[in-house]
């Protein structure tokens, strides 16, 4: 799997050997106990443990995020279930966490409970590398690049071997990326994190998260720490996630090359302020991008002149759908500020490309915005 391209081994991670009269992917197993005679030794005892489902999701997105490679891949209920086991699997009172202050707009609610937990939390933006500076006796540092909603961009090479050097592991969340567009593990982060509830699985259908590490001390915690909290997804989700990475490098080559021509199309529009797309060659963020990113994403992100003329717009679109998540096959895009979490612009617009026909998104959105400001 190490020598094919992204779409073969998006089609073909995780299956099983094949079998004669038995289906290419098994269908869920649904099972809260298992057949165990004598000592508990074999890979399947309990539900909140294991399952054959998340195995087979497991090893395909262990594929994914590091071909060739032997990694552990732990699958969660959901994306913030992925952050936290990482964080308080590998965190104590008096530890020291370095989180991004522009990054998914849950992470001040994991700032707070860790600071209730006696850690110290240290935090500054993405861009700049500016995480840099707090370092020093720090023993985790958290990275979101590209970051939501704001899209900038750190070198994540250069974050993480300051960061190895100072002592503290390294996690890196994904999510806007996938491992088609970034593999952070390469990048020599110690933990790659994801929603998969976004562009992993892209349907909007299906709440998930993983933790990819190379270090199998890493990989038991993070386990451990699912066992305990009981943060484990369904076998019909895991199911269906894993039915829907065959499509993944499909979908996300048709969502990158089209946010691209939406950024393009933006960038002529006078009404648009603060533009941001990492593959858009006048982003701040365009040349660490291109050093680290194999494709740059389906989300962009800019600014109308006010609340109410982003509303105008949303209102006027017609092949989007005004919802808060991103990274599916239907085009999304929310004035972000409604819910009051991130330091954004009350006109501020996060855009998530589906996987419509270009032309026809492009024309929408250009009749939404002529709309908009009349």
């Amino acid at each position: 799997m190490s020598t094919m391209g992204d779409g073969t081994r998006a089609v073909r991670a995780g299956l099983p050997e094949p079998e004669q009269f038995e289906p290419t992917l098994p269908g869920p197993v649904f099972a809260a106990h298992f057949h165990l005679s004598g000592d508990p030794v074999g890979p399947y005892t309990y539900g909140r443990e294991t399952n054959p489902t998340w195995s087979h999701l497991e090893r395909a997105i262990g594929e994914l995020e590091a071909p060739g490679e032997d990694v552990g891949t732990t699958v969660f209920a959901s994306g913030m279930a992925a952050i936290t086991a990482v964080l308080l699997s590998q965190v104590r009172s008096g530890d020291a966490v370095v989180l991004p202050d522009d990054g998914y707009q849950a992470l001040p609610l994991v700032r707070e409970q860790l600071a209730a937990y006696g850690v110290e939390v240290r935090t500054a933006p993405t861009g700049g590398d500016a995480q840099l500076a707090l370092l020093t006796g720090a023993k985790l540092l958290w990275i979101e690049s590209p970051s939501n909603p704001g899209l900038d961009v750190c070198d994540i090479r250069r974050l993480v071997e300051a960061a190895h050097t100072a002592g503290a592991l390294v996690a890196v969340d994904n999510t806007l990326a996938t491992p088609i567009g970034q593999r952070p593990l390469e990048l020599g982060a110690d933990f790659s994190v994801a929603s998969d509830t976004k562009g992993m699985t892209g349907h909007g259908d299906i709440l998930l998260g993983h933790v990819t590490c190379r270090d199998p001390r890493l990989t038991a915690d993070v386990r451990r720490w699912r066992k305990v909290v009981g943060a484990i997804p369904g076998p019909m989700e895991a199911w269906l996630a894993h039915r829907s990475l065959s499509t993944l490098q499909l979908r996300i080559d048709r969502q990158c090359t089209t946010a691209l021509a939406l950024a393009e199309v933006l960038a002529e529009r006078t009404e648009v302020t603060g533009l941001r797309y990492p593959g858009l060659t006048t982003d701040p963020s365009y040349a660490v991008a291109t050093r680290q990113m194999r494709r740059f994403g389906s989300v962009v992100s800019f600014e109308l002149a006010d609340r109410d003329t982003a509303e105008r717009f949303l209102t006027a679109l017609r092949l989007v759908d005004d919802a808060t998540s991103f990274g599916g096959v239907r085009s999304t895009a929310e004035r972000r500020g409604r819910w009051g979490g991130d330091a954004v612009a009350e006109g501020f617009i996060r855009f998530s490309v589906g996987a419509e026909d270009p032309e026809d998104l492009l024309a929408d959105v250009e009749q939404a915005l002529d709309a908009a400001v009349r």
